[in-house]
């Protein structure tokens, strides 16, 4: 797992900057209600195991750290359910983006951002327990995904709960990605995933992980929970056009068909985890 260990960081805050996450998920103006609603629906509607997952209700009155807010929707999220968040983000941009969310729905008060490198995380988010301490689809995008690992064990306690996605190696993403690419060499997986793997293209960093690799990551903690879930079914130009129309390969295949062949093919790998004792 060490392809991805060079790439600079710097690297990485400009191709998220250039871009911040789910930016594109409405065509409303950047920063209206309309906005944030648009891509708030789009968003759980085509991942609709993220609230499953995050469990929004469940942390009222609780402090949740997120570590990769990009533009706030789940952030969002957990502040309306009345959760108390830090905020964490290397993308300035996306960090702009989700304060005029939480501005928009009053939910500043509920809400701290953070900008920095979550590698360095106790640099300049004060150390407090956290009850959760969440990051959906983030780490792996990081050069060095063990050391943001190193560094929210400093913000559990025994009682806390990791709630955590990384992408999953052994997926149909990967394997529709090696037919479109023509590459069916193993040996360039990280380089296809990278180049491949988000809405915009050369992605510096993507990691991918077996079961086996993620539990090596999270070494010191105790694996409560790890199940894959997602597949993309959706025909990817209808999507750009905002209307959702099935891919013709999936059209005849059902829902309990579909949710079997997340479990062994799923993109995102769900981890739920504390500290060992």
């Amino acid at each position: 797992m060490e392809s991805f260990s060079r790439v600079p960081l710097a690297e990485v805050k400009e191709y998220w900057d250039r871009r911040p996450c789910n930016i594109l998920h409405s065509s409303k103006v950047v920063g209206t209600r309309e906005y944030f609603e648009e891509v708030t629906a789009r968003k759980y509607f085509v991942e609709p195991h993220i609230p499953q997952f995050a469990d929004f209700e469940r942390w009222h009155g609780r402090r949740v750290l997120e570590i990769g807010c990009g533009i706030g929707t789940d952030t969002l999220s957990f502040a309306q359910h009345g959760a108390d968040v830090a905020a964490v983000d290397l993308s300035e941009k996306s960090i702009e983006v989700a304060r005029q969310r939480a501005n928009v729905y009053g939910q500043q008060e509920r809400i701290d951002f953070y900008h920095g490198n979550s590698e360095e995380l106790s640099s300049f988010v004060p150390l407090a327990t956290y009850d959760l301490v969440y990051s959906f689809g983030v780490i792996h995008h990081t050069p060095h995904p063990e050391r943001v690992l190193n560094q929210i064990r400093k913000y559990m306690s025994a009682e806390s709960e990791l709630r955590l996605m990384v992408y999953s190696k052994a997926s149909y993403k990967l394997f529709q990605i090696m037919r479109e690419e023509g590459v069916w060499e193993l040996s360039r997986l990280d380089e296809l995933i990278a180049r491949n793997s988000e809405a915009q293209t050369g992605c510096p960093v993507a990691y991918t992980y077996t079961y086996d690799e993620a539990r090596e990551l999270l070494k010191g903690f105790e694996i409560l929970e790890m199940r894959k879930a997602h597949i993309f079914t959706w025909d990817v130009d209808a999507y750009k056009r905002y209307e959702y129309k099935k891919d013709a390969a999936w059209a005849g295949v059902t829902d309990e068909q579909l949710e079997n062949l997340e479990k062994e093919l799923g993109w995102h790998l769900l981890i739920r985890a504390r500290l060992a004792s």
